[in-house]
């Protein structure tokens, strides 16, 4: 699949994912700024779950080609590593991330460079996902506000964040290394469970050459009290299946809860903290009875 050019360095079929819920005009905007790119993907995907999601993207970009899978994030990532079986290297991108338009070129480079290299993540230069989040425009001005040379030099990392996660796809088809659908919805910690299965094949690096926003988008997102629960229910979930430790399960388990109790009273605007403080109770009480799962969120 892929050619070898410029001496060493290799030509690599790139495919770009991207699940997508009800942000269609989001969407239509990240895919504009994607259609920048110095380096074009040779393929892009985008999975929802109803025409609905789309809007008139099919209209503006012919090219992408559009499937369907169910509500969960994982359920739509696995469509999309089905669809891409003939290229070399997959980029998910979230549909609320804006790219740097060097950001495809600066990942094929870091997997054509090494053939240990399994996945990559790129740098988040701002992240509106802790806050109320980011538009379009503030994130093109820090976009065209970094150095066009990253100084950083790639370095490794224990897991890939996944607003932006780039996968070596030869790795994912001889090992059927997919997205495990038992995390429901928004997949809370799917991409720390992935990263540490396809860690025991090859490296995980971070590129700083590869940048880009995450406006953090609260549309769409699952309810508070879903994500309270999935806080603690997926971080032992994680734990008991082996792919996260149960020193930084804790960690972050206490951290969560400690900040959705201490703010439930007095929240921010843009999170439902007394919502995740009632899903963590639940989770805790399920917890010690034995009926803690992910699934359960769908029930919540």
């Amino acid at each position: 699949m892929s050619t070898t050019i410029h001496g060493n360095m290799k030509r690599l079929r790139v495919a770009v994912g991207i699940a997508t819920a009800g942000r269609p005009l989001i969407l239509k905007q990240m895919l504009q700024e994607l259609g920048k790119q110095c380096r074009q993907p040779d393929l892009v995907v985008v999975c929802a779950s109803g025409n609905e999601d789309l809007g008139d993207i099919q209209l503006e970009f012919p090219a992408v080609v559009t499937l369907f899978a169910g509500r969960g994030l994982a359920q739509k990532r696995n469509a999309i590593l089905r669809r891409v079986s003939e290229c070399d290297v997959l980029i998910f991108l979230d549909d609320d991330f804006i790219v740097h338009p060097d950001y495809v070129a600066a990942t094929e480079s870091a997997f054509a460079s090494d053939d240990a290299i399994a996945m990559t993540t790129g740098e988040v230069i701002a992240d509106g996902v802790c806050g109320p989040g980011l538009d379009v425009a503030a994130a093109l001005g820090a976009l065209r506000n970094v150095n066009r040379t990253a100084a950083a030099e790639p370095c490794d990392v224990y897991s890939a964040y996944g607003c932006n996660m780039s996968l070596r796809l030869d790795l994912a088809r001889k090992h059927h290394l997919l997205f495990d659908e038992e995390l429901p919805l928004y997949g809370w910690l799917e991409d720390v469970d992935f990263s540490r299965r396809v860690a025991a094949y090859g490296r995980i690096i971070k590129v700083p050459a590869a940048r880009g926003v995450h406006l953090g988008v609260k549309a769409a997102r699952q309810r508070g009290v879903q994500l309270g629960y999935s806080q603690v229910a997926n971080p032992v979930y994680l734990m008991r299946k082996g792919t996260y430790g149960a020193r930084y399960a804790a960690a972050l388990m206490m951290r969560n809860i400690l900040a959705n109790f201490g703010r439930a009273l007095w929240p921010e605007a843009h999170v439902d903290r007394p919502g995740r403080a009632l899903g963590n109770l639940r989770a805790v009480l399920e917890l010690i009875d034995g009926r803690l799962h992910p699934q359960r969120i769908l029930s919540l």
